[in-house]
């Protein structure tokens, strides 16, 4: 389903997308489908084999287009995209998999590592296939689709965490959660513990870095290439320093994406 209605309109995807010439951006919204159907699979309800069926159809049908046969699911747009920019069969399986760790629960209170690999899998893998859309070359996209989208989840899930609480997720690693004498309680007790604040601040402060390195990148990179990740960092980036001025120590008010920044970054990187 490579269709813009699947993007809400007003979201910093869609404006983002639509700096893209026209080819590249049909193409990332194909990419962009494709990771919403799977993120429903994982997220909707059905019992934990029943999802994870729904998840393997869905790699037997990425398997059948490397293997130009006629997928199952409706996957026409992508195909021309995996086409047209050589994009990675490896990233669509990594995708896939980041959302198997959720659906078993490898998501509640992970090791660092397995965070860090959860993020590569759910936004630096769609990252690494959006920058070929882009038009950059593997080494410069790879090191900016995984500094940004590590940003952009960590972020996401320094915002999420009461909502992430009522699906029984907790992202922040087990080892600040020990450091915090957090790691052994229940997960609404530890949204209810002012320790929480320190814990999301490390999170928070390794998001700063990758936004950092993310922008240096981009620094060096042609103009063209760059404007729909640039104005993704710059919609996310305010929405984190938000969220620390805000702190995590309960009670916690939503704090929402600032539609003067993303406005203005449609201005800078879309006309200048």
């Amino acid at each position: 389903m490579p269709d813009e209605q699947r993007a809400p309109v007003g979201s910093s995807f869609h404006l983002g997308m639509r700096l893209l010439p026209r080819d590249r951006r049909t193409a990332m919204y194909a990419v962009y489908a494709f990771c919403r159907e799977v993120d429903d699979v994982a997220d909707e309800g059905g019992t934990v084999p029943e999802r994870l069926s729904g998840l393997d159809r869905w790699s037997a049908a990425i398997a059948d287009l490397y293997a130009d046969r006629t997928p199952t699911m409706p996957l026409a747009g992508l195909r021309e995209a995996i086409r047209r920019f050589e994009l990675r069969r490896e990233d669509f399986d990594a995708i896939i998999a980041g959302m198997a760790m959720d659906v078993r629960g490898q998501t509640v209170k992970p090791r660092e590592a397995e965070l860090d690999l959860y993020c590569d899998r759910v936004a630096s893998a769609p990252g690494r296939l959006s920058t070929r859309v882009f038009g950059l070359p593997d080494e410069t996209g790879i090191p900016l689709a995984d500094r940004l989208g590590r940003a952009l989840q960590l972020t996401n899930i320094l915002r999420d965490l009461d909502e992430d609480a009522a699906m029984d997720r907790l992202y922040l690693p087990r080892e600040r959660l020990t450091d915090a004498g957090l790691a052994d309680l229940p997960i609404a007790d530890i949204l209810a513990d002012p320790r929480l604040d320190g814990v999301c601040r490390t999170l928070a402060s390794r998001a700063v870095e990758h936004f950092a390195e993310a922008t240096r990148i981009m620094d060096a990179c042609p103009r063209d290439r760059v404007r729909a990740p640039r104005l993704m960092a710059a919609a996310y980036r305010p929405l984190l320093e938000g969220l620390m001025a805000r702190g995590w120590a309960p009670p916690r008010r939503k704090v929402a994406k600032r539609k003067l920044a993303i406005a203005g970054a449609v201005l800078r990187y879309g006309f200048l």
